[in-house]
């Protein structure tokens, strides 16, 4: 470290010089940091608002949430007011004519690697339950990609994230 003083009326005025082995681990340490920012906007919990593949707008508002070391979705709204207390006929068992606001649609998702996989999502619309897999979209972290799954085919579609 390099030194250099300065005087000022009666007293000293010390500049300090950071050498370039100080400066470069500095640098990594304001690196490091703004990488662990953005691993955390990464996340897939929150709130995400669905869209439909074929108009573009916008469905419902769902959460995403972990209990017990596993990840849910429930429907938190509905963007349309003719719909908003529509109950879900096409569910079996104890979810048969429940609410759609409140319903748990994904469920007992598992972290692997940056991904989210093992557990099934469930559509409403047609009462057809399907594999999933949800992540992050690696170049925009405001979009989660959802994919279900039947045998070897597949649908993605992209939520938005809410803030």
């Amino acid at each position: 470290m390099y030194c250099t003083n300065y005087k000022i009326n009666s007293g000293y005025l010390s500049a300090v010089f950071i050498s370039p082995k100080k400066m470069k681990y500095i640098v990594l340490l304001i690196m490091f940091s703004v990488f662990q920012i953005n691993a955390q906007e990464a996340s897939v919990f929150g709130t995400w608002k669905t869209v439909d593949d074929v108009t573009g707008e916008t469905k419902s508002t769902l959460e995403i949430f972990e209990k017990q070391g596993k990840v849910f979705g429930k429907i938190i709204a509905i963007t349309d007011v003719n719909h908003q207390n529509d109950l879900c006929d096409l569910c079996k068992g104890e979810e048969k004519d429940t609410p759609l606001i409140g319903l748990t649609i994904i469920k007992n998702l598992k972290k692997n690697g940056n991904r989210y996989t093992g557990g099934t999502i469930f559509d409403p619309e047609n009462g057809k339950e399907y594999r999933a897999k949800i992540w992050v979209d690696e170049e925009d972290n405001s979009l989660l990609n959802v994919r279900g799954y039947v045998a070897f085919f597949f649908r993605t579609q992209q939520w938005i994230r809410v803030n």
